[in-house]
């Protein structure tokens, strides 16, 4: 790519702005520091949210399917979202948060869980999601390296035919814990929690709040979130990306990889506590307008015909899954999905990991029934999003090839030595030699561990950590 400023300007251009940037970008990958759209402001919130309800408020944007398939599925309309996120960022702020505050979120695949991620950039702060299957140890480890000053919860989740007691886990998380001043939580399975005088409970705080907010201005480079991964050392990374130039991207990447049109309804199946479920749940569907299903169960529960039934329940027409997933399925045989036609399916994806070619030739015959594109898409958390991946319909697709960069990214292969292999086809180490918008950071607290982990392998680079083979056509 000749011009990529001018490039990731023209899509920046898109979005609302309070203030628009000065420059472009500004970036040393030897410190490492890295800033995109250097002294706009925004709130990401206002461009999720806003911006649509004044063009469509009516539209659907989330469509919440329980764990139970005999509970009634909940929707809520651009509209309807502004006025949950606006009372939850009024009942944050009436709890002493605010920007700059680290508010850590432990909640099942409930709409209330994107409801407190939202709240939190509307009122600028951090918020760092915890994976609800993590244990009361990884829960407070990633508690006190935030220095969260609140966690939201609820009393319980449910995933297939366990429940689990998460208070009782936060409970228990909290007593290795001094930063946290306040606990809120949301009743869901009804079930007995012990409270304490930090405790309060949502529905009550809710009743008294206004659904009007004025949103924060936020700069361009401000933290939006921390979110964490395992560190090779025992002690979990917290990955920090920023505002301005994540919404970008996370925006660019769903536009383009899944080839959204207005009408689409975007199911992507992974937990928002992981990178995926904030980039391609809560951020890349609502800030481009679309309408998006989010599920609370697991693919066998009741039964292993439950993603099939959705898709043709919801009219699903791009579904994005992990190849755990596909191969847990796979173990069934294809006699039922064979007996789902899910004619609405027009683009299939795979996230998380590598597909081998079984899974892959069995997602595309028995889910996308040879008429789906598979996109299968590298990227990680530290990316912020999709990296290398075929756009939808457009382009060749090789069964467990990703295929190729998105537009504006530039990977290159070293050898261990580090040298660039120029050669079309060849095998070697993944790097990134130039900046993207939704690049990560820093890890919060340790700028360093940031610098050694990924910048200081290769000088000049941004090193992936994992390995890949290109083939003639560049895929």
């Amino acid at each position: 790519m000749q011009e990529p400023e001018e490039f990731w300007a023209s899509i920046a251009d898109t979005f609302t702005w309070r203030k628009k940037w000065n420059q472009v970008l500004n970036w040393n990958f030897e410190e490492p520091s890295v800033h995109w759209f250097l002294n706009g402001k925004l709130n990401i919130t206002e461009n999720c949210i806003d911006r649509h309800v004044k063009n469509h408020g009516d539209k659907i944007a989330l469509i919440w399917e329980p764990n139970d398939p005999n509970t009634a599925v909940r929707k809520f309309t651009y509209s309807q979202l502004q006025k949950e996120v606006n009372r939850f960022a009024n009942v944050l702020v009436r709890n002493d948060v605010h920007k700059g505050d680290r508010v850590c979120i432990y909640l099942p695949m409930i709409p209330e869980a994107v409801f407190a991620m939202l709240a939190c950039a509307r009122v600028g702060a951090i918020h760092s999601v915890v994976f609800a299957g993590f244990s009361a140890k990884a829960l407070s480890d990633r508690i006190e390296d935030a220095q969260a000053k609140m966690v939201i919860t609820s009393d319980g989740l449910l995933r297939g035919d366990k429940k689990i007691l998460l208070r009782n886990i936060v409970d228990e998380a909290l007593k290795s814990c001094s930063t946290v001043n306040r606990i809120i939580t949301i009743k869901y399975t009804g079930d007995k929690v012990n409270t304490t005088p930090l405790d309060r409970w949502y529905h009550d705080e809710i009743k008294t709040v206004s659904d009007q907010f004025q949103p924060q201005e936020m700069d361009s480079e401000d933290p939006l979130f921390i979110l964490y991964t395992s560190g090779s050392t025992g002690k979990p990374k917290g990955v920090l990306h920023s505002c301005g130039g994540y919404m970008v991207y996370a925006d660019y990447t769903f536009r383009n990889v899944f080839q959204h049109e207005e009408n689409d309804i975007f199911w992507c199946t992974a937990d928002v506590g992981w990178v995926t479920g904030h980039s391609y749940i809560t951020y890349g569907p609502l800030l481009a307008g679309a309408t998006c299903v989010m599920f609370e169960g697991v693919p066998n529960y009741p039964d292993a015909s439950r993603f099939w039934q959705v898709i043709e329940k919801h009219q699903v027409t791009q579904f994005y899954t992990a190849p755990t997933a596909i191969r847990a399925l796979m173990v069934n045989g294809s006699d039922i999905p064979k007996k789902f036609k899910m004619p609405s399916l027009k683009i299939i994806g795979s996230v998380g990991e590598p597909i081998n070619l079984e899974a892959w030739q069995w997602y595309s015959d028995y889910v996308g029934k040879g008429n789906c594109p598979v996109v299968d898409t590298w990227w990680q958390t530290e990316t912020g999003g999709i990296m290398i991946s075929n756009l939808g319909n457009i382009g060749k697709h090789i069964p467990t090839f990703a295929g190729k960069p998105l537009p504006g990214i530039q990977p290159v292969l070293l050898t261990p030595e580090g040298k660039e292999i120029t050669e079309k086809s060849a095998e070697g180490l993944l790097a990134i030699k130039f900046p993207w918008p939704s690049i990560i950071r820093t890890t919060y607290g340790d700028h360093e561990r940031c610098r050694r982990t990924y910048f200081s392998s290769y000088k000049g680079y941004f090193f992936t950590g994992d390995g890949a083979k290109r083939d003639e056509n560049g895929m």
